[in-house]
């Protein structure tokens, strides 16, 4: 997929290469610089690398496959996830599911000194916080959050959900706070073992989520906790083309990497 030879400004498709990799317009003489691929693979190599990282290989296997070298695989897949983040779904609205999971792992597979201190589950482990927002029958988003406490949730809740959206949630005091902000807020009360209520109300969507990407890092083997939100970014990106072809996912990446 290399760059369309179309002028930005008028559009027209008659265009020249100039001096140092510019192009321009034959119409009205505007001069630009192409967007092209990182130039740490070549063409070929990056849809060659693209085409199995979409089957979902590790970037051992890719490596094998491609015969490229492993630090550049793995670099260049962190190029590619790091392009993946930037894909950010546009601001939900209709019924959204909000909820907070922790990443981290088995306690059973932590160091020794690590399962030394009391296990917690829940609110309060030590585990990373994640949060994440559904629109159903649409796209999701996450982000690895600080803390979940109101002051860290609200104001993401308010950046991402159109006001008079209709939020469900479980009753984590967290969210007490929604209707207040202009949403018309439902809660499932888990606690009392109510997945879903006499109302059709569940997070059971962002729940299924959950599932996915834990099992998704999981396969992984483990990874650092500083390459979590890339992975996160890789993981979400994955669920919200789920339905795309893979020639439409390999389009997709390959625009978002023309961007970079």
């Amino acid at each position: 997929m290399k760059p369309k030879k179309v002028c930005p400004r008028c559009s027209l498709n008659k265009i020249y290469e100039i001096r140092r990799g510019k192009w321009r317009c034959a119409k009205c003489k505007y001069e630009w610089i192409p967007r092209r691929l990182p130039l740490y693979l070549s063409e070929k190599e990056w849809i060659e690398l693209l085409r199995w990282f979409i089957h979902g290989l590790s970037g051992r296997c890719i490596s094998d496959e491609t015969g490229l070298n492993r630090r550049r695989v793995h670099r260049a897949l962190n190029i590619v996830r790091t392009a993946m983040s930037k894909d950010l779904p546009e601001v939900f609205s209709g019924t959204i599911e909000v909820d907070e999971t922790y990443i981290g792992g088995q306690w059973k597979n932590k160091r020794k000194k690590q399962r030394k201190i009391k296990a917690k589950r829940g609110r309060g482990t030590l585990k990373t916080p994640v949060f994440g927002i559904l629109c159903r029958g649409g796209k999701v988003w996450a982000q690895v959050v600080p803390d979940v406490e109101a002051r860290t949730l609200m104001p993401l809740i308010d950046k991402r959900v159109k006001r008079g959206s209709i939020i469900c949630s479980d009753t984590w005091k967290s969210y007490t706070g929604i209707a207040a902000k202009g949403y018309i807020h439902r809660l499932v009360e888990h606690n009392k073992g109510d997945y879903v209520n006499a109302q059709g109300n569940h997070i059971n969507g962002l729940e299924g989520f959950w599932g996915y990407l834990k099992r998704k890092l999981a396969s992984k083997g483990g990874i650092r906790k500083e390459r979590l939100p890339l992975y996160l970014a890789e993981y979400v990106w994955r669920y919200n083309h789920r339905n795309f072809a893979h020639k439409q996912k390999l389009n997709k990446l390959l625009k978002l990497l023309y961007k970079q």
